[in-house]
């Protein structure tokens, strides 16, 4: 995200649960992410990385609906 992104995120989300609790998940799915970093996954890593990225993506979007609302 960008730093204007960030900066209008935290001003928000002191305001809005719903924002507040999709950039938690959103720092947690990345943290995730970083953690199943493996130069070979077996099969089922993959599908979980997979999952957690979509994850990370669902919610990012719905951030970017919020933050466009507010701009």
């Amino acid at each position: 995200m960008e730093p204007s992104d960030l900066d209008l995120i935290h001003r928000l989300s002191a305001k809005n649960d719903e924002l507040r609790h999709l950039y938690t998940r959103h720092q947690k799915y990345e943290t995730q992410l970083t953690s199943m970093t493996v130069r070979h996954p077996s099969e089922s890593e993959t599908r979980e990385i997979a999952r957690v990225k979509r994850l990370k993506l669902r919610g990012k979007d719905r951030i970017q609906q919020i933050l466009a609302a507010h701009r």
